[in-house]
């Protein structure tokens, strides 16, 4: 591997200890500043960047931002499999309303990237939209929702139809319904 280098430093070459600052011939006979810990160190950080990269955009920052006092809020949460304890997602709201139980009930077209966190029943029942939930937004309608909402009123940001937003809360499958879910949402960002 190596042709030849300096006299002095050549010790460090053959034990391998790449930290010495020494001076190697090539095969063509120049002389190169031996940078291997440096070459190692630049391949590292360029394979954390594309690791970086490669992750999703909306999903990047969303670890620790969650509330997870939130779920004592949530009627029947057993319906609920958490899929990740918190996800951030973004997309354009396509339809809000108020469910009896006090949610507000809001169907997010996912920007291009993030088909993978719809069902078959998202794609068929909810227009292929993914379904986001702000707990004890609204009035309670319905009793046997008891005193899920009880002296608390949720503060989250509502958005309007047609807001571009970023969502984070905890990704769900709604057993009963089959498709899946941002519920409850810890915050709601406009985007536009």
């Amino acid at each position: 591997m190596l042709k030849a280098c300096v006299p002095l430093f050549c010790l460090c070459a053959i034990l391998g200890l790449l930290s010495c600052s020494s001076k190697v011939t090539d095969a063509s006979g120049e002389q190169k500043a031996n940078s291997e810990k440096g070459d190692k160190k630049k391949k590292q950080d360029k394979d954390s960047e594309e690791d970086d990269r490669r992750q999703e955009p909306a999903d990047r920052d969303s670890a620790g931002l969650c509330d997870k006092s939130l779920w004592e809020r949530v009627y029947n949460p057993e319906r609920l499999a958490v899929l990740a304890d918190c996800k951030t997602v973004t997309g354009i709201i396509e339809e809000r309303n108020a469910d009896e139980d006090g949610d507000e009930h809001m169907l997010l077209k996912l920007d291009a990237g993030q088909d993978d966190l719809l069902t078959k029943k998202n794609q068929k029942k909810k227009d292929g939209d993914l379904v986001i939930e702000a707990v004890c937004v609204n009035e309670t309608k319905l009793k046997k929702v008891g005193s899920t909402c009880q002296g608390y009123t949720n503060q989250v940001q509502l958005p309007k139809v047609g807001d571009r937003v970023r969502v984070t809360g905890s990704f769900v499958n709604d057993s009963h319904n089959g498709w899946n879910e941002i519920h409850p949402i810890t915050r709601v960002e406009l985007m536009n």
